[in-house]
């Protein structure tokens, strides 16, 4: 079962990344395992404690920067200390013309797991995308909430589950998450 946070996020995310042609891509994960059920050519999930992007790009065995044509976060940004630097290190990491999925929320509780340092609304991800080097004309952003689900995530246990009568429908004013994708020029 997946979260109501996450259900219209999942929906519309996985249409992006499969009109990338996911076959004829290398794909990381930063903590988790969300894009496995996408078909890349290949996947790696990192745990948290193995990578911590705010410290540099993603190195190989031997030093050397690792690239990959896909940089997946989903519910990592909120808990990065520094995520301009984070977020630069994933460009980074990226061959020329990588692309770079996150998700994080907007409106939900404090989740300290192990930090909880931010919230982002779609323009606010786009901004970090582009100021971190991202092609501007290739930002693709989103929101999506109701306060029907803001006040679901209220209630415990959290977070709420999605349940057939749970409303989908989008309230601009009332964003609980927030997704984007960005292309290194």
């Amino acid at each position: 079962m997946v979260s109501l946070n996450r259900v219209v996020m999942q929906q519309v995310s996985r249409t992006w990344i499969r009109a990338l042609s996911p076959g004829k891509l290398d794909a990381i994960e930063l903590s988790g395992s969300w894009g496995r059920g996408l078909p890349f050519r290949s996947y790696q999930s990192l745990p948290f404690s193995a990578y911590d992007p705010c410290k540099g790009p993603l190195l190989t065995g031997d030093a050397k920067p690792l690239q990959v044509d896909m940089v997946l976060a989903n519910q990592v940004w909120e808990h990065v200390d520094r995520p301009f630097a984070a977020t630069r290190n994933v460009y980074l990491t990226l061959r020329p013309g990588g692309w770079f999925w996150l998700a994080t929320p907007f409106f939900l509780p404090f989740h300290a797991a192990p930090v909880d340092c931010s919230r982002w609304s779609a323009r606010g991800l786009a901004n970090l995308l582009a100021e971190a080097g991202f092609e501007e004309s290739s930002i693709r952003a989103e929101q999506w909430g109701n306060r029907a689900a803001a006040q679901r995530n209220m209630e415990l246990p959290w977070p709420p589950q999605h349940r057939a009568e749970d409303d989908l429908t989008n309230d601009p004013a009332f964003p609980i998450m927030a997704w984007a994708m960005a292309r290194k020029a």
